[in-house]
């Protein structure tokens, strides 16, 4: 096994972090533990929260990062489901491997709080914790779906129940978002993109968009959502902005509609008066990543309809704060890549 690894640590700066990149000892895997190399990791909203320091305390020196993909390098004693050379990722939340959600699985999300990520080229893992890689997917792609892709999945297949015939909103062109829109067209529905820039409005159309909208200049994207619905409205929104966006999410909802609660792009707390909600018998589910069950379920289905994940920009591991730096911009179209 090799001695030691190149990795990303969080360090303490001006109230929140910066990332520092060293090189120490590699783990060794425990009787139950598989060591993988990680090949590449993907950025999320949620690890600039954790940059930032606006997710609550982050233990010094921890690795950030909850999405990558890599090969098996070696297993501990015990482990029988995996095999040294076997394609893997790491899934979200390394206790939740089935069942519902729990409380308790919290914590052990990686790359938040007290919980190393996957910003390593070599990390220890459960065993019960790695899902196999979707064939025909490389590894950067591969490193887009624990997070981004599952909480879409779970958003529209597992509780939103999305089927052919169903209007989707999503707003941006995100990750999640993209993942969104790419499922629903697999499933036969039709997707309304938001989006403040053509360019990206025009690309979403080639992705399989039935319909885009302007934000920027149509304010009122709702009464514009219910015109291309002939005044029904979205069956399903993920509502990826959060406060400053959910007014007008409850607007554009069809009567029996869905709404999957994903995103806090635009902040945190609730500003809305709910009361729409209630009379048009809508629901709202809040959405948390999503399990190991459900991501191979998840990997089956993208296997099955040849989705591949939409990356904009990939990284090496030495320019790794530029790619969070990218993120932070906003100029995205899709998933932001760093190559371990």
């Amino acid at each position: 096994m090799p001695a030691s690894r190149r990795v990303g640590r969080l360090i303490p700066h001006n109230g929140g972090h910066r990332l520092q990149l060293v090189e120490d000892t590699a783990p060794r895997p425990g009787p139950r533990e598989v060591l993988v190399q990680i090949e590449a990791a993907s950025l999320n909203y949620r690890d600039l929260l954790v940059l930032r320091g606006q997710l609550g305390p982050v233990r010094e020196g921890l690795i950030p990062l909850s999405d990558g993909a890599g090969r098996v390098v070696a297993t501990g004693a015990d482990v029988t489901r995996w095999r040294v050379g076997d394609w893997v990722a790491p899934i979200f939340y390394r206790r939740w491997i089935a069942g519902p959600f729990r409380e308790a699985y919290g914590p052990a999300a990686l790359g938040g709080g007290d919980t190393d990520g996957v910003l390593a080229d070599l990390v220890v893992v459960p065993e019960a914790s790695l899902v196999r890689i979707p064939d025909g997917l490389s590894f950067e792609e591969a490193a887009t779906l624990p997070c981004a892709a599952l909480t879409a999945w779970q958003a529209l297949v597992v509780r939103g129940r999305l089927a052919a015939g169903d209007t989707l909103l999503v707003q941006g062109t995100g990750g999640v978002a993209l993942f969104g829109l790419q499922i629903a067209t697999a499933l036969g529905a039709r997707t309304i993109v938001l989006s403040s820039s053509d360019e990206k409005r025009a690309r979403a159309m080639k992705l399989g968009a039935w319909a885009t909208v302007n934000y920027k200049t149509t304010p009122e994207w709702d009464v514009e959502v219910r015109r291309l619905t002939d005044g029904l409205g979205a069956t399903h929104i993920l509502e990826l902005g959060g406060p400053d966006t959910f007014d007008r999410s409850l607007r554009s909802l069809a009567a029996g509609g869905h709404i999957a609660q994903i995103g806090v792009f635009t902040g945190f707390g609730p500003h809305s008066n709910l009361i729409r909600l209630q009379m048009i018998n809508g629901t709202i589910d809040g959405i948390n990543v999503g399990s190991g069950e459900h991501f191979e379920a998840m990997n089956a289905f993208l296997e099955t309809h040849g989705i591949k994940p939409v990356i904009d920009k990939t990284f090496a591991l030495a320019d790794a704060q530029a790619a969070f730096d990218e993120l932070a911009g906003g100029r995205h179209f899709g998933k932001i890549v760093v190559r371990l």
